[in-house]
């Protein structure tokens, strides 16, 4: 009798391969990238120029929640200001405007980094899908020393070029020190 606790057969969620070095790790995502693989990603201790091109990584979201940040933060800082000596609080010194531009500017200035800051850390939040307390990629082994001393390179099942044997033939071309597919 079925109860609807039955295990699902999935896949697997990756096929990952471990480098000694940062250029090794560079070298071979721009060989998967060149055999046409689309769905990977790098794993590394620290930044490495040109790996983001290497895995054809692209991402034009971010400018324009940090713009859209900053305009919203321009119109918030320059309409706060202007409401406040136009209309709560109108008080006219030595016959100057209450409309007064250079006045409002260092305040309309600071909202807007403000906001285009604000923006830049939730945007980035919201789009990395953080916090995320579980991946996948976790269960790889050795993968506790992506953050020390190691690099990785994963090619996702979701590819549509994925064939476990072709994928872990081609990884091992690539000289790594280990092959391993990840289950989710």
């Amino acid at each position: 009798m079925s109860h609807g606790h039955e295990a699902v057969a999935v896949g697997p969620y990756a096929m990952v391969a471990e480098f000694l070095e940062a250029h090794e790790l560079v070298s071979a995502a721009e060989a998967a990238k060149n055999a046409g693989y689309k769905r990977m990603d790098a794993y590394s201790p620290f930044p490495i120029h040109g790996l983001s091109d290497a895995i054809g990584f692209q991402d034009k979201k971010i400018p324009w929640i940090v713009f859209a940040g900053g305009v919203i933060g321009a119109l918030t800082g320059y309409s706060l200001q202007y409401y406040v000596a136009v209309f709560d609080n109108s008080f006219n010194v030595g016959g100057k405007p209450l409309n007064s531009l250079p006045a409002f500017i260092p305040i309309t200035f600071e909202c807007t980094v403000l906001f285009a800051a604000f923006g830049a850390f939730f945007g980035m939040l919201a789009l990395n899908g953080l916090p995320k307390p579980y991946h996948s990629i976790f269960n790889a082994p050795g993968f506790d020393r992506a953050s020390h001393d190691r690099f990785f390179l994963a090619i996702e099942a979701t590819d549509e070029k994925y064939d476990a044997d072709s994928v872990k033939t081609f990884l091992e071309g690539l000289k790594p020190v280990s092959v391993n597919e990840v289950e989710p």
